[in-house]
């Protein structure tokens, strides 16, 4: 297995979670422990998350397929995803998409050159009425995002 001693036990708990014959429901929570350990998810990865809970290397990739939390393919240091749904768009989160990009100098999907930076679009973050709205590695939620609140931001993250 790929994954450290520590990662494993944080995927034990989560196991325990769930009834001893449904460890398959910690999947999503051992991808992120994987994904917060090695960067992102490997195929290798996601085999080792699969074998460790009893389920088949497809079943595990379609989750990680289908959720954008997860990284398919190496980033930046921070990810920062953006919403542009409807409601989030027309509140200011195309403006501020824009100039994120501008700011940042890559579109989406697109890393800096330091790789620092990786941006993202992203579905909706059920923060509608706080829009603009980001997310920074998966974990920190960012409200009324402003072009001066995003030059913050930015700064805060390149320290």
């Amino acid at each position: 297995m790929q994954l450290s001693e520590q990662a494993v036990k944080k995927i034990d708990r989560e196991i325990a979670k769930y009834p001893v014959d449904q460890k398959q429901s910690a999947v999503m929570a051992a991808l992120a422990i994987a994904q917060d350990e090695t960067g992102w998810l490997t195929p290798e990865v996601m085999k080792d998350v699969a074998n460790y809970l009893g389920m088949t290397a497809i079943a595990v990739q379609e989750v990680a397929t289908f959720y954008g939390m997860y990284n398919l393919k190496p980033t930046g240091k921070h990810k920062i995803t953006i919403c542009t749904n409807l409601p989030c768009a027309l509140s200011g989160g195309e403006v501020a998409a824009n100039y994120l990009k501008q700011k940042l100098g890559i579109d989406f999907l697109d890393t800096t050159s330091d790789g620092a930076f990786t941006l993202q679009e992203g579905e909706c973050m059920g923060a509608c009425g706080d829009s603009p709205v980001l997310l920074v590695n998966n974990k920190r939620m960012c409200s009324h995002m402003s072009n001066e609140k995003i030059d913050a931001l930015v700064e805060e993250l390149k320290k």
